[in-house]
């Protein structure tokens, strides 16, 4: 039974990537919060801000897209986030993740379990969870989520395995790509093998209902249950690739929780990473026609 208004949960980082022709709002559970909203479904950011001018420009950015600022926490000692973006010549990006910032602080409150047992679904990755405080905040907001969906979007130096695990054995649905599979193997001790016999082991493993492996030009897979689909990739001209993963995600998000068929699911899904792709940034501005058209060419 789906709400009257339905909402997402996105829980993590927000941030400035500053990349080398200037800044831009990012972060991964942020980047899917903004295209999840602008697939019709609302959205609650819960993040934390440092108390500084950084900060108060993030807020006013994210509102400025209609996005509710209210389950982000503003943090007297710990700076806004920033991570040092760059993009090689083949448009991949890699990110210098700044630690102990305000996002790595994030508080568990009261009001907070109606927020997340309400939702359609709770949206998590490993990233945010790196420090103490707002591992043990995901941890206590992930028993009240129905729907957890964890995207494991590995940043290195920031793998701690254990938790990688814990958080698998929590989720629902995960996302993952190719290399991602494959290092989950490999922290298992496992060999791997193909794409369908890995998935499945990793989904009994776990006790994992759904995989979403995502492989850049060569399409995706959904794994549900026993039944596993193929999907192609969207041709496209590729501005950059910053944030392709988590608008896929938004994709499937918004057509999983209207409960769509696995085709229109993943269909959304694709097309929705291929038109952010072939724009600049994760959050490029854009309306749900333009993406529309797009998606039906």
């Amino acid at each position: 039974m789906i709400n009257e208004n339905p909402y997402v949960v996105c829980f993590g980082e927000v941030l400035w990537d500053i990349f080398p022709k200037g800044a831009k709002a990012g972060g991964a559970p942020f980047n899917a919060a903004y295209n999840i909203y602008k697939m019709g479904i609302d959205v609650k950011m819960l993040s934390r801000i440092g108390n500084d001018e950084l900060g108060k420009k993030l807020t006013d950015q994210i509102k400025s897209w209609g996005i509710t600022t209210d389950y982000i926490q503003v943090d007297n000692e710990h700076p806004t986030s920033t991570v040092i973006a760059k993009i090689d010549e083949h448009n991949e990006a890699s990110y210098e993740i700044i630690n102990h910032v305000a996002w790595d602080y994030i508080e568990f409150l009261p009001e907070h379990e109606e927020l997340i047992s309400k939702a359609e679904a709770f949206v998590f990755g490993s990233l945010s969870a790196r420090n103490e405080k707002t591992r043990e905040t995901l941890l206590q907001l992930l028993k009240f989520a129905k729907l957890k969906v964890f995207d494991v979007n590995f940043r290195p130096p920031f793998i701690d395995v254990d938790l990688i695990k814990q958080l698998l054995h929590e989720a629902d649905i995960v996302k993952m790509n190719k290399a991602e599979m494959r290092q989950i193997m490999e922290f298992l001790g496992e060999e791997y093998k193909s794409e369908d016999e890995t998935a499945a082991f990793i989904q009994k493993h776990f006790d994992i209902k759904e995989i979403i492996l995502t492989k850049g030009s060569k399409g995706a897979r959904y794994f549900k249950g026993d039944t596993n689909y193929g999907f192609s990739a969207v041709p496209i001209e590729i501005a950059d690739t910053v944030g392709s993963g988590d608008a896929f995600l938004s994709g499937f998000v918004s057509k999983r929780i209207l409960e769509k068929s696995p085709e229109e699911i993943m269909n959304h899904a694709i097309s929705l990473g291929a038109f952010i792709t072939s724009k600049s940034g994760a959050c490029p501005d854009y309306d749900r026609e333009e993406f529309e058209t797009f998606k039906n060419r």
